[in-house]
Protein backbone atom coordinates (compact mmCIF):
# COMPACT_ATOMS: atom_id res chain seq x y z
CA UNK A 1 0.00 0.00 0.00
CA UNK A 2 0.90 3.41 -1.44
CA UNK A 3 2.23 6.24 1.51
CA UNK A 4 -0.28 9.42 0.87
CA UNK A 5 2.22 11.83 1.31
CA UNK A 6 4.87 10.35 -0.76
CA UNK A 7 1.83 9.46 -3.59
CA UNK A 8 1.61 14.03 -3.19
CA UNK A 9 4.85 14.66 -3.06
CA UNK A 10 5.72 12.66 -6.21
CA UNK A 11 3.12 14.22 -8.24
CA UNK A 12 3.80 18.28 -7.21
CA UNK A 13 7.68 17.44 -8.38
CA UNK A 14 6.42 16.49 -12.07
CA UNK A 15 3.87 19.15 -12.33
CA UNK A 16 6.09 21.46 -11.54
CA UNK A 17 8.94 20.56 -14.13
CA UNK A 18 6.45 20.75 -16.90
CA UNK A 19 4.95 23.97 -15.60
CA UNK A 20 8.73 25.31 -16.01
CA UNK A 21 8.92 23.76 -19.72
CA UNK A 22 5.69 25.80 -20.93
CA UNK A 23 6.84 28.73 -18.85
CA UNK A 24 10.52 28.72 -20.88
CA UNK A 25 8.06 27.51 -24.42
CA UNK A 26 6.21 30.74 -23.71
CA UNK A 27 8.76 32.70 -23.31
CA UNK A 28 10.65 31.40 -26.48
CA UNK A 29 7.83 32.00 -28.23
CA UNK A 30 6.87 35.42 -27.17
CA UNK A 31 10.97 36.66 -27.66
CA UNK A 32 10.50 35.28 -31.12
CA UNK A 33 7.29 37.09 -31.85
CA UNK A 34 9.32 40.48 -30.67
CA UNK A 35 11.90 39.88 -32.87
CA UNK A 36 10.01 38.84 -36.14
CA UNK A 37 7.91 42.23 -35.09
CA UNK A 38 10.85 44.12 -35.05
CA UNK A 39 12.51 42.91 -38.30
CA UNK A 40 8.96 43.11 -39.68
CA UNK A 41 8.64 46.64 -38.57
CA UNK A 42 12.33 47.80 -39.95
CA UNK A 43 12.13 46.48 -43.05
CA UNK A 44 8.37 48.34 -44.01
CA UNK A 45 9.89 51.21 -42.44
CA UNK A 46 13.36 51.19 -44.44
CA UNK A 47 10.86 50.34 -47.68
CA UNK A 48 8.44 53.16 -47.30
CA UNK A 49 11.62 55.30 -46.54
CA UNK A 50 13.23 54.49 -49.84
CA UNK A 51 9.83 54.44 -51.67
CA UNK A 52 8.01 57.67 -50.00
CA UNK A 53 11.05 60.21 -49.93
CA UNK A 54 10.11 63.01 -47.59
CA UNK A 55 11.39 65.23 -50.34
CA UNK A 56 11.54 65.15 -54.24
CA UNK A 57 14.81 65.50 -55.98
CA UNK A 58 13.09 68.29 -58.83
CA UNK A 59 16.61 68.00 -60.76
CA UNK A 60 16.01 64.56 -61.68
CA UNK A 61 12.63 65.15 -62.93
CA UNK A 62 14.48 67.08 -65.68
CA UNK A 63 15.93 64.22 -67.10
CA UNK A 64 14.42 61.05 -68.53
CA UNK A 65 13.52 58.32 -66.16
CA UNK A 66 15.48 54.89 -66.51
CA UNK A 67 13.90 52.65 -68.56
CA UNK A 68 15.94 49.48 -66.93
CA UNK A 69 17.33 48.03 -70.59
CA UNK A 70 14.15 48.94 -72.46
CA UNK A 71 14.18 51.00 -75.69
CA UNK A 72 10.99 51.83 -78.13
CA UNK A 73 11.12 49.44 -80.89
CA UNK A 74 8.20 48.72 -83.54
CA UNK A 75 9.92 46.69 -86.51
CA UNK A 76 8.30 43.19 -86.49
CA UNK A 77 9.59 40.30 -84.78
CA UNK A 78 8.53 37.35 -87.07
CA UNK A 79 7.41 36.90 -90.49
CA UNK A 80 6.01 40.11 -91.78
CA UNK A 81 5.29 39.94 -95.90
CA UNK A 82 4.69 42.78 -97.49
CA UNK A 83 1.23 43.48 -98.71
CA UNK A 84 0.50 41.68 -101.90
CA UNK A 85 0.38 43.18 -105.42
CA UNK A 86 -3.95 42.45 -105.39
CA UNK A 87 -5.77 43.81 -102.79
CA UNK A 88 -9.36 42.59 -101.95
CA UNK A 89 -10.49 46.54 -102.70
CA UNK A 90 -10.64 49.89 -101.44
CA UNK A 91 -10.65 51.13 -97.29
CA UNK A 92 -12.00 54.43 -97.18
CA UNK A 93 -12.62 56.13 -93.91
CA UNK A 94 -13.73 59.14 -91.97
CA UNK A 95 -11.96 60.06 -88.70
CA UNK A 96 -14.07 62.00 -86.72
CA UNK A 97 -13.34 64.15 -83.52
CA UNK A 98 -9.75 66.31 -82.83
CA UNK A 99 -6.82 66.19 -83.68
CA UNK A 100 -5.78 63.17 -81.54
CA UNK A 101 -9.25 61.53 -81.79
CA UNK A 102 -8.28 61.45 -85.98
CA UNK A 103 -5.13 59.75 -84.95
CA UNK A 104 -5.85 56.68 -83.18
CA UNK A 105 -8.73 56.52 -86.13
CA UNK A 106 -5.70 56.51 -88.53
CA UNK A 107 -3.78 53.78 -86.80
CA UNK A 108 -6.81 51.95 -86.52
CA UNK A 109 -7.42 52.19 -90.40
CA UNK A 110 -4.02 50.85 -91.55
CA UNK A 111 -4.44 48.33 -89.47
CA UNK A 112 -7.78 47.28 -90.85
CA UNK A 113 -6.42 47.49 -94.32
CA UNK A 114 -3.58 45.39 -93.40
CA UNK A 115 -5.86 42.22 -91.80
CA UNK A 116 -8.46 42.54 -94.95
CA UNK A 117 -5.42 43.01 -97.27
CA UNK A 118 -6.98 46.17 -98.68
CA UNK A 119 -5.46 49.30 -100.13
CA UNK A 120 -6.10 52.11 -98.07
CA UNK A 121 -7.35 55.30 -99.46
CA UNK A 122 -5.85 58.34 -97.58
CA UNK A 123 -7.63 58.86 -94.40
CA UNK A 124 -10.29 61.45 -93.90
CA UNK A 125 -10.36 64.46 -91.42
CA UNK A 126 -13.56 65.30 -90.01
CA UNK A 127 -13.61 69.14 -90.49
CA UNK A 128 -16.41 69.00 -87.73
CA UNK A 129 -18.12 71.77 -85.65
CA UNK A 130 -15.70 72.34 -82.81
CA UNK A 131 -12.31 73.15 -84.98
CA UNK A 132 -13.62 75.02 -88.25
CA UNK A 133 -10.64 73.20 -90.04
CA UNK A 134 -10.82 71.61 -93.15
CA UNK A 135 -7.06 71.35 -93.31
CA UNK A 136 -7.35 67.59 -93.74
CA UNK A 137 -4.73 64.98 -93.90
CA UNK A 138 -3.02 66.53 -96.76
CA UNK A 139 -2.47 69.65 -94.62
CA UNK A 140 -1.80 68.42 -91.41
CA UNK A 141 0.48 65.42 -92.24
CA UNK A 142 3.46 64.98 -94.58
CA UNK A 143 1.46 62.04 -96.93
CA UNK A 144 5.53 61.24 -98.65
CA UNK A 145 6.67 60.20 -95.28
CA UNK A 146 3.07 58.23 -94.53
CA UNK A 147 3.55 56.18 -97.50
CA UNK A 148 6.94 55.78 -97.69
CA UNK A 149 7.03 54.56 -93.73
CA UNK A 150 4.49 52.02 -94.30
CA UNK A 151 5.64 50.57 -98.07
CA UNK A 152 6.15 47.01 -96.23
CA UNK A 153 2.51 47.00 -94.31
CA UNK A 154 -0.37 48.33 -96.41
CA UNK A 155 -1.00 49.63 -99.99
CA UNK A 156 -1.81 53.44 -100.06
CA UNK A 157 -3.52 55.72 -102.62
CA UNK A 158 -4.30 59.58 -103.00
CA UNK A 159 -7.89 58.37 -104.13
CA UNK A 160 -10.13 55.82 -105.62
CA UNK A 161 -9.07 54.83 -109.07
CA UNK A 162 -11.02 54.92 -111.98
CA UNK A 163 -12.04 51.50 -113.59
CA UNK A 164 -12.41 50.67 -117.07
CA UNK A 165 -15.37 47.96 -117.82
CA UNK A 166 -17.22 47.21 -120.88
CA UNK A 167 -15.31 49.69 -122.90
CA UNK A 168 -16.54 52.64 -120.41
CA UNK A 169 -14.55 54.47 -117.42
CA UNK A 170 -16.23 54.56 -114.31
CA UNK A 171 -15.19 55.10 -110.80
CA UNK A 172 -15.91 52.72 -107.71
CA UNK A 173 -18.11 53.73 -105.64
CA UNK A 174 -17.75 52.97 -101.90
CA UNK A 175 -20.48 50.70 -99.95
CA UNK A 176 -20.67 53.53 -96.79
CA UNK A 177 -20.82 50.89 -93.41
CA UNK A 178 -21.03 52.62 -89.72
CA UNK A 179 -18.87 49.90 -87.81
CA UNK A 180 -19.62 48.80 -84.66
CA UNK A 181 -17.54 50.89 -81.79
CA UNK A 182 -14.33 48.95 -80.38
CA UNK A 183 -15.37 46.24 -82.97
CA UNK A 184 -12.74 42.42 -83.22
CA UNK A 185 -10.81 41.40 -85.98
CA UNK A 186 -13.26 38.84 -87.38
CA UNK A 187 -15.86 42.01 -88.15
CA UNK A 188 -13.31 43.16 -90.72
CA UNK A 189 -12.24 39.63 -91.58
CA UNK A 190 -16.31 38.84 -92.64
CA UNK A 191 -18.74 40.95 -92.84
CA UNK A 192 -16.73 44.07 -93.33
CA UNK A 193 -14.33 42.19 -95.75
CA UNK A 194 -17.58 40.45 -98.07
CA UNK A 195 -18.85 43.95 -98.78
CA UNK A 196 -15.45 44.88 -99.80
CA UNK A 197 -15.29 42.32 -102.51
CA UNK A 198 -19.16 42.15 -103.78
CA UNK A 199 -18.67 46.12 -103.91
CA UNK A 200 -14.71 47.05 -104.80
CA UNK A 201 -14.53 49.65 -102.03
CA UNK A 202 -16.39 50.64 -98.62
CA UNK A 203 -16.48 53.55 -96.95
CA UNK A 204 -16.43 53.29 -92.69
CA UNK A 205 -17.61 56.29 -91.13
CA UNK A 206 -17.47 57.49 -88.74
CA UNK A 207 -14.31 55.98 -87.63
CA UNK A 208 -13.05 56.21 -84.11
CA UNK A 209 -13.10 53.80 -81.60
CA UNK A 210 -14.32 51.16 -84.50
CA UNK A 211 -11.28 48.65 -83.85
CA UNK A 212 -10.72 46.89 -80.32
CA UNK A 213 -7.59 48.45 -78.56
CA UNK A 214 -6.39 45.21 -77.04
CA UNK A 215 -5.38 42.65 -79.44
CA UNK A 216 -3.42 39.36 -79.07
CA UNK A 217 -1.20 39.71 -82.03
CA UNK A 218 2.24 41.81 -81.07
CA UNK A 219 2.93 42.36 -85.08
CA UNK A 220 -0.57 44.12 -84.96
CA UNK A 221 0.03 46.39 -82.34
CA UNK A 222 3.84 47.13 -83.24
CA UNK A 223 1.79 48.30 -86.71
CA UNK A 224 -0.37 50.75 -84.70
CA UNK A 225 2.95 51.89 -82.89
CA UNK A 226 4.94 52.28 -86.69
CA UNK A 227 1.93 53.93 -88.12
CA UNK A 228 1.54 56.22 -85.20
CA UNK A 229 5.34 56.73 -84.00
CA UNK A 230 7.12 56.89 -87.16
CA UNK A 231 4.46 57.36 -90.42
CA UNK A 232 2.27 60.36 -88.68
CA UNK A 233 4.91 63.11 -89.35
CA UNK A 234 3.45 66.64 -88.86
CA UNK A 235 4.09 68.81 -92.29
CA UNK A 236 7.51 70.37 -92.55
CA UNK A 237 6.15 73.42 -92.17
CA UNK A 238 4.58 72.48 -88.57
CA UNK A 239 7.33 70.79 -87.56
CA UNK A 240 9.75 73.95 -88.25
CA UNK A 241 7.37 76.01 -85.92
CA UNK A 242 7.12 73.22 -83.46
CA UNK A 243 11.06 73.52 -83.11
CA UNK A 244 11.21 77.12 -83.21
CA UNK A 245 8.81 77.71 -80.40
CA UNK A 246 10.78 74.16 -78.60
CA UNK A 247 14.12 76.21 -79.27
CA UNK A 248 13.33 79.87 -77.66
CA UNK A 249 12.18 78.20 -74.57
CA UNK A 250 14.69 76.33 -74.10
CA UNK A 251 17.51 78.92 -75.16
CA UNK A 252 16.92 79.93 -71.05
CA UNK A 253 16.87 76.47 -69.47
CA UNK A 254 14.34 73.38 -69.01
CA UNK A 255 10.90 73.94 -69.36
CA UNK A 256 7.62 71.90 -68.51
CA UNK A 257 4.24 71.63 -70.47
CA UNK A 258 1.08 71.61 -69.41
CA UNK A 259 -2.25 70.28 -70.84
CA UNK A 260 -4.57 72.52 -68.68
CA UNK A 261 -8.14 70.68 -69.11
CA UNK A 262 -9.82 73.63 -67.95
CA UNK A 263 -12.06 74.23 -70.63
CA UNK A 264 -15.88 74.23 -71.56
CA UNK A 265 -16.34 70.72 -72.71
CA UNK A 266 -14.65 69.03 -69.88
CA UNK A 267 -16.30 70.68 -67.18
CA UNK A 268 -19.80 69.97 -68.66
CA UNK A 269 -18.43 66.72 -69.48
CA UNK A 270 -17.04 66.13 -65.76
CA UNK A 271 -20.45 67.69 -64.04
CA UNK A 272 -18.64 69.61 -62.28
CA UNK A 273 -20.67 72.98 -62.14
CA UNK A 274 -20.52 74.29 -58.45
CA UNK A 275 -17.44 76.12 -58.74
CA UNK A 276 -18.75 78.72 -61.10
CA UNK A 277 -21.44 81.96 -60.92
CA UNK A 278 -25.25 80.73 -61.91
CA UNK A 279 -24.07 82.32 -65.00
CA UNK A 280 -21.39 79.88 -66.09
CA UNK A 281 -23.18 77.18 -64.82
CA UNK A 282 -26.13 78.18 -67.50
CA UNK A 283 -23.26 77.99 -70.10
CA UNK A 284 -22.38 74.34 -68.79
CA UNK A 285 -25.29 72.76 -68.40
CA UNK A 286 -27.03 73.95 -71.86
CA UNK A 287 -23.66 72.57 -73.47
CA UNK A 288 -23.43 69.08 -71.53
CA UNK A 289 -27.40 69.10 -72.50
CA UNK A 290 -26.62 69.74 -76.42
CA UNK A 291 -23.42 67.55 -76.81
CA UNK A 292 -23.55 64.53 -73.99
CA UNK A 293 -26.25 61.75 -73.31
CA UNK A 294 -28.39 62.85 -70.02
CA UNK A 295 -26.79 61.56 -66.72
CA UNK A 296 -27.41 62.47 -63.21
CA UNK A 297 -24.06 64.40 -61.67
CA UNK A 298 -23.71 65.52 -57.91
CA UNK A 299 -20.60 67.81 -58.27
CA UNK A 300 -19.99 66.34 -54.26
CA UNK A 301 -19.49 63.18 -55.58
CA UNK A 302 -17.66 63.56 -58.70
CA UNK A 303 -15.51 65.91 -56.88
CA UNK A 304 -14.54 62.99 -54.04
CA UNK A 305 -13.56 60.31 -56.56
CA UNK A 306 -11.45 62.60 -58.70
CA UNK A 307 -13.45 63.05 -61.46
CA UNK A 308 -13.35 66.89 -61.74
CA UNK A 309 -10.55 68.62 -64.15
CA UNK A 310 -7.61 70.29 -61.31
CA UNK A 311 -8.08 73.67 -61.17
CA UNK A 312 -5.43 75.66 -62.31
CA UNK A 313 -5.01 76.71 -58.41
CA UNK A 314 -4.84 72.94 -57.51
CA UNK A 315 -2.03 72.53 -60.08
CA UNK A 316 0.15 75.25 -58.80
CA UNK A 317 -0.20 73.67 -55.43
CA UNK A 318 0.83 70.32 -56.62
CA UNK A 319 4.10 71.40 -58.27
CA UNK A 320 5.06 73.72 -55.31
CA UNK A 321 4.28 70.71 -53.03
CA UNK A 322 6.73 68.74 -55.09
CA UNK A 323 9.61 71.62 -54.90
CA UNK A 324 8.62 73.66 -58.02
CA UNK A 325 9.95 77.24 -57.26
CA UNK A 326 8.58 80.41 -58.78
CA UNK A 327 11.44 80.31 -61.72
CA UNK A 328 9.82 77.38 -63.15
CA UNK A 329 9.06 77.80 -66.86
CA UNK A 330 5.55 76.35 -68.09
CA UNK A 331 4.59 76.45 -71.47
CA UNK A 332 0.46 75.79 -71.60
CA UNK A 333 -0.91 73.76 -73.94
CA UNK A 334 -5.20 74.89 -73.63
CA UNK A 335 -7.74 76.14 -75.33
CA UNK A 336 -9.67 78.76 -73.73
CA UNK A 337 -9.81 78.22 -69.95
CA UNK A 338 -13.47 78.74 -69.09
CA UNK A 339 -13.72 80.98 -65.95
CA UNK A 340 -11.19 82.97 -66.85
CA UNK A 341 -8.74 85.31 -65.26
CA UNK A 342 -10.15 84.31 -61.90
CA UNK A 343 -9.03 80.76 -61.89
CA UNK A 344 -5.64 81.62 -63.84
CA UNK A 345 -4.45 84.48 -61.17
CA UNK A 346 -3.81 82.08 -58.34
CA UNK A 347 -1.24 79.66 -60.48
CA UNK A 348 -0.08 82.65 -62.01
CA UNK A 349 0.88 83.62 -58.34
CA UNK A 350 2.78 81.01 -58.14
CA UNK A 351 4.32 80.24 -61.03
CA UNK A 352 4.67 83.66 -63.41
CA UNK A 353 6.47 82.17 -66.03
CA UNK A 354 3.74 80.51 -68.23
CA UNK A 355 3.89 80.84 -72.22
CA UNK A 356 1.81 79.69 -74.96
CA UNK A 357 2.29 78.81 -78.51
CA UNK A 358 0.96 82.32 -79.40
CA UNK A 359 3.23 84.62 -76.67
CA UNK A 360 6.27 82.62 -77.79
CA UNK A 361 5.37 82.58 -81.77
CA UNK A 362 2.93 85.60 -83.11
CA UNK A 363 3.72 84.49 -86.51
CA UNK A 364 0.62 84.77 -88.77
CA UNK A 365 0.27 81.38 -90.03
CA UNK A 366 -0.28 79.60 -86.00
CA UNK A 367 -2.28 83.60 -84.90
CA UNK A 368 -4.52 82.63 -87.95
CA UNK A 369 -5.36 78.84 -87.07
CA UNK A 370 -4.36 79.48 -83.48
CA UNK A 371 -7.37 77.29 -82.29
CA UNK A 372 -7.56 74.65 -85.15
CA UNK A 373 -5.48 71.42 -85.93
CA UNK A 374 -2.42 73.73 -87.08
CA UNK A 375 -2.86 74.98 -83.26
CA UNK A 376 -3.21 71.22 -81.50
CA UNK A 377 -0.15 69.77 -83.68
CA UNK A 378 2.26 72.69 -82.12
CA UNK A 379 0.81 72.16 -78.97
CA UNK A 380 1.61 68.38 -79.29
CA UNK A 381 4.98 68.86 -80.75
CA UNK A 382 6.08 71.08 -78.17
CA UNK A 383 4.39 68.86 -75.01
CA UNK A 384 6.35 65.86 -76.81
CA UNK A 385 9.56 67.75 -76.86
CA UNK A 386 9.41 69.40 -73.51
CA UNK A 387 11.79 68.04 -70.19
CA UNK A 388 8.33 67.49 -68.32
CA UNK A 389 4.87 67.00 -69.55
CA UNK A 390 1.64 67.09 -67.22
CA UNK A 391 -1.92 66.11 -67.84
CA UNK A 392 -3.97 67.57 -65.34
CA UNK A 393 -7.36 65.51 -66.61
CA UNK A 394 -5.99 62.31 -68.70
CA UNK A 395 -9.94 60.76 -68.23
CA UNK A 396 -11.31 60.81 -71.75
CA UNK A 397 -8.14 63.52 -73.03
CA UNK A 398 -7.32 62.34 -76.38
CA UNK A 399 -4.20 64.75 -76.59
CA UNK A 400 -3.23 63.70 -73.12
CA UNK A 401 -3.63 59.89 -73.12
CA UNK A 402 -1.38 59.80 -76.86
CA UNK A 403 0.86 62.26 -75.85
CA UNK A 404 1.98 60.17 -72.50
CA UNK A 405 2.28 57.04 -74.94
CA UNK A 406 4.64 58.95 -77.44
CA UNK A 407 6.57 60.14 -74.27
CA UNK A 408 7.68 56.89 -73.13
CA UNK A 409 8.07 55.70 -76.78
CA UNK A 410 10.25 58.57 -77.32
CA UNK A 411 12.68 57.25 -74.43
CA UNK A 412 10.99 57.22 -71.14
CA UNK A 413 10.32 61.06 -70.66
CA UNK A 414 9.11 62.47 -67.59
CA UNK A 415 5.33 63.00 -67.21
CA UNK A 416 4.07 63.43 -63.61
CA UNK A 417 0.51 62.14 -63.38
CA UNK A 418 -1.63 63.51 -60.28
CA UNK A 419 -3.62 61.10 -59.17
CA UNK A 420 -6.69 63.19 -59.14
CA UNK A 421 -8.88 60.83 -56.80
CA UNK A 422 -6.02 60.15 -54.18
CA UNK A 423 -5.82 64.31 -54.37
CA UNK A 424 -9.50 64.98 -53.88
CA UNK A 425 -9.62 64.54 -49.91
CA UNK A 426 -6.66 66.40 -49.19
CA UNK A 427 -7.98 69.39 -51.46
CA UNK A 428 -11.39 69.47 -49.72
CA UNK A 429 -9.65 69.05 -46.00
CA UNK A 430 -7.52 72.54 -47.41
CA UNK A 431 -10.70 74.27 -48.45
CA UNK A 432 -12.72 73.25 -44.79
CA UNK A 433 -9.64 74.98 -43.13
CA UNK A 434 -7.58 71.99 -42.62
CA UNK A 435 -4.20 72.72 -43.62
CA UNK A 436 -1.89 71.14 -41.46
CA UNK A 437 0.52 68.34 -43.09
CA UNK A 438 -0.97 69.48 -46.85
CA UNK A 439 1.97 69.46 -48.49
CA UNK A 440 3.39 66.26 -47.43
CA UNK A 441 0.42 64.34 -47.88
CA UNK A 442 0.66 65.70 -51.47
CA UNK A 443 4.03 64.80 -51.90
CA UNK A 444 2.83 61.37 -50.58
CA UNK A 445 0.42 60.89 -53.36
CA UNK A 446 2.69 62.04 -55.66
CA UNK A 447 5.86 59.74 -54.99
CA UNK A 448 3.12 57.14 -55.97
CA UNK A 449 2.25 58.13 -59.36
CA UNK A 450 4.44 56.56 -62.25
CA UNK A 451 7.11 59.46 -63.50
CA UNK A 452 6.83 57.57 -67.17
CA UNK A 453 8.98 54.29 -66.57
CA UNK A 454 7.90 51.71 -68.32
CA UNK A 455 4.85 49.63 -66.62
CA UNK A 456 2.12 47.02 -66.94
CA UNK A 457 -0.84 48.04 -69.20
CA UNK A 458 -4.22 47.68 -66.80
CA UNK A 459 -7.42 48.44 -68.28
CA UNK A 460 -8.56 50.74 -68.98
CA UNK A 461 -5.52 52.43 -70.08
CA UNK A 462 -5.32 52.85 -73.78
CA UNK A 463 -2.50 50.77 -75.65
CA UNK A 464 -2.16 55.00 -77.16
CA UNK A 465 -1.11 55.83 -73.36
CA UNK A 466 1.32 52.54 -72.94
CA UNK A 467 2.32 50.06 -75.84
CA UNK A 468 5.03 48.40 -73.42
CA UNK A 469 5.63 45.74 -73.92
CA UNK A 470 4.92 45.58 -77.46
CA UNK A 471 6.68 48.04 -79.10
CA UNK A 472 9.39 47.88 -76.70
CA UNK A 473 12.29 45.45 -76.57
CA UNK A 474 16.05 44.62 -74.70
CA UNK A 475 19.19 44.27 -75.83
CA UNK A 476 19.93 41.42 -73.19
CA UNK A 477 16.67 40.56 -71.97
CA UNK A 478 15.97 37.19 -69.70
CA UNK A 479 12.59 36.53 -71.74
CA UNK A 480 13.89 35.65 -75.69
CA UNK A 481 10.51 37.19 -76.23
CA UNK A 482 11.68 40.46 -75.55
CA UNK A 483 14.66 40.36 -77.29
CA UNK A 484 15.74 43.66 -80.02
CA UNK A 485 14.99 43.02 -83.72
CA UNK A 486 18.58 42.63 -85.59
CA UNK A 487 19.57 45.99 -87.17
CA UNK A 488 18.69 45.19 -90.83
CA UNK A 489 15.39 44.74 -90.31
CA UNK A 490 14.16 47.15 -92.97
CA UNK A 491 17.08 45.68 -95.79
CA UNK A 492 15.05 42.33 -94.61
CA UNK A 493 11.88 43.96 -95.31
CA UNK A 494 12.89 45.72 -98.78
CA UNK A 495 14.50 42.52 -99.64
CA UNK A 496 10.83 40.64 -99.02
CA UNK A 497 9.50 43.72 -100.70
CA UNK A 498 11.68 43.18 -103.87
CA UNK A 499 10.58 39.53 -104.07
CA UNK A 500 7.47 39.80 -104.36
CA UNK A 501 7.91 42.84 -107.12
CA UNK A 502 10.45 40.53 -109.00
CA UNK A 503 7.29 37.56 -108.24
CA UNK A 504 4.79 39.43 -109.58
CA UNK A 505 6.67 40.39 -112.79
CA UNK A 506 8.05 37.29 -114.03
CA UNK A 507 4.37 36.37 -113.45
CA UNK A 508 3.10 39.20 -115.49
CA UNK A 509 5.76 38.24 -118.24
CA UNK A 510 5.08 34.14 -117.72
CA UNK A 511 1.17 34.89 -118.43
CA UNK A 512 1.70 37.79 -121.29
CA UNK A 513 3.85 35.06 -122.96
CA UNK A 514 1.28 32.46 -122.60
CA UNK A 515 -1.56 34.48 -123.84
CA UNK A 516 0.70 35.14 -127.29
CA UNK A 517 1.18 31.51 -127.59
CA UNK A 518 -2.47 31.01 -127.46
CA UNK A 519 -3.14 33.74 -129.88
CA UNK A 520 -0.55 32.81 -132.35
Amino acid sequence: MRRPGLHRQHTKQGGGAKGLLAKLLIALLVLLLCTLSLLFSSTISGSSRSNEPLEVNVEELWESVKAAGWKPSSAPRSYWPPPPRESNGYLRVRCNGGLNQQRSAICNAVLAARIMNATLVLPELDANSFWHDDSGFQGIYDVENFIETLRYDVRIVGSIPEIRKNGKTKKIKAYQIRPPRDAPISWYTTFALEKMKQHGAIYLTPFSHRLAEEIDNPEYQRLRCRVNYHALRFKPNIMKLSESIVDKLRAQGHFMSIHLRFEMDMLAFAGCFDIFTPEEQKILKNYREKNFAPKKLAYDERRAIGKCPLTPEEVGLILHAMGFDNSTRIYLAAGELFGGERFMKPFRALFPHLKNHSSVDSSEELVANTQGLLGSAVDYMVCLLSDIFMPTYDGPSNFANNLLGHRLYYGFRTTIRPDRKALAPIFIDREKGKAAGFEEAIRHVMFKTNFGRPHKRVPPESFYTNSWPECFCQMDPKNPADKCPPDNVLLILESQLQNEVTSDLDSMVERNSTISSIER
